[in-house]
């Protein structure tokens, strides 16, 4: 199946962060700050939500590859938003931009990768 995704594609998610998101929680880390785990997280769901309305019922997105540079910690009970842009398309294979901002400043820049698969095709791989 020849799938078309046009480059260009925006999306934004934003979330407040809980102690479900700290480091300490998620064991990356010994203080109550926005864990890059978490941020992690947030950025591939960004990247996979803005590309999901273009794919074909039964297609979905996995992701590859995450680079990121975590600039400053953000607190407990601080917004967090993402935002993704969709950098290039290469076949199946798509690669992000991806930033994320606190109330104050940028907090994280990176690149994302994501693979279009076949849901089925994929999970009867695993087998």
């Amino acid at each position: 199946m020849d799938i078309k995704i046009p480059t260009g594609i925006k999306n934004q998610e934003e979330i407040i962060v809980t102690n479900a998101h700290s480091a300490k929680t998620l064991g990356s880390g010994s203080v109550d700050v926005f864990a890059t785990p978490a941020m992690i997280v947030l950025i591939e769901k960004t990247a996979q939500k803005s590309v999901q309305p273009f794919l074909p019922d039964g297609f979905t997105t996995v992701g590859t590859e995450v680079n990121v540079k975590h600039l400053k910690a953000t607190p407990i009970g601080k917004q967090v938003r993402s935002n993704s842009y969709l950098k290039s398309v290469d076949g199946k294979k798509l690669l992000f931009e991806l930033h994320v901002w606190d109330d104050k400043e940028l907090i994280e820049i990176g690149t994302h990768t994501r693979v279009i698969v076949e849901e089925k095709i994929f999970m009867e791989k695993l087998k």
